[in-house]
């Protein structure tokens, strides 16, 4: 059996990784567990970079014969994130987040030796949860009871080249649009009701980075 931590910003992503991407994971005798960032009870944001390290640290050598990666937002990370200030000064969505993810990694190797941090698969979501479920918008209407914005959802999507990409600013990012045509829009429970609605394997084929990421973890060994 090989065992993944996931440390997870916010119950959405936590409840995605319970309801969609674990279940994918068991044929493989692999298994994702998902931990909000912070102290138990915690509801997840305010993705520090310290408290990120606490819990790199608390999951990697607690746990030896395990992994440990990251499922967190680009928007809405701390201008003080290392990495996020010279990342937005990239031009494209795979510059950014390359940037952040190599200034990220070799922050937490200042802290932990690099046997340990061998186990470490860093990953950010570009640009937002949310993106991920415009990969289908029609499926992403039904799957929060809205199929009257099938329309709207579609022209959003159609003006990127991947849902990844779908930008980054409080007024243009991939939920704030949806909360835009849909006020009601409740993150955890409509979040992972489009992405079962949507699928895995839709939502991989139109997400490189993402589906990037899942072949890393598809791809692990157990750990001798």
């Amino acid at each position: 059996m090989i065992r993944v931590h996931v440390i997870c910003e916010g119950q959405t992503e936590e409840m995605f990784i319970n309801e969609v991407l674990a279940p994918a994971f068991h044929h493989l005798n692999i298994y994702l567990v998902p931990a909000l960032i912070g102290k138990p009870g915690h509801k997840g944001g305010n993705f520090r970079f310290e408290r990120l390290l606490t819990d790199v640290e608390k999951r990697l050598l607690g746990d030896r014969q395990a992994y440990c990666t990251t499922f967190f937002d680009f928007y809405g990370l701390p201008e003080a994130f290392p990495g996020k200030n010279e990342a937005n000064s990239k031009e494209t969505m795979d510059a950014k987040a390359d940037c952040l993810l190599e200034t990220m990694t070799e922050k937490l190797r200042e802290k932990l030796d690099g046997e340990v941090m061998r186990r470490f698969i860093p990953y950010v979501q570009m640009y937002e949860f949310e993106g991920l479920l415009f990969s289908c918008p029609t499926r992403l209407a039904q799957g929060i009871n809205q199929p009257a914005l099938e329309a709207k959802l579609l022209r959003i999507r159609n003006d990127f080249d991947t849902p990844e990409a779908i930008n980054n600013s409080p007024l243009t990012a991939p939920s704030k649009r949806i909360q835009n045509l849909y006020q009601g829009y409740d993150k955890p429970w409509h979040g992972s009701l489009a992405a079962i609605e949507i699928g895995l394997p839709v939502i991989r084929s139109q997400c490189n980075r993402f589906d990037a990421w899942i072949k890393c973890m598809e791809s692990l060994l157990p750990i001798t």
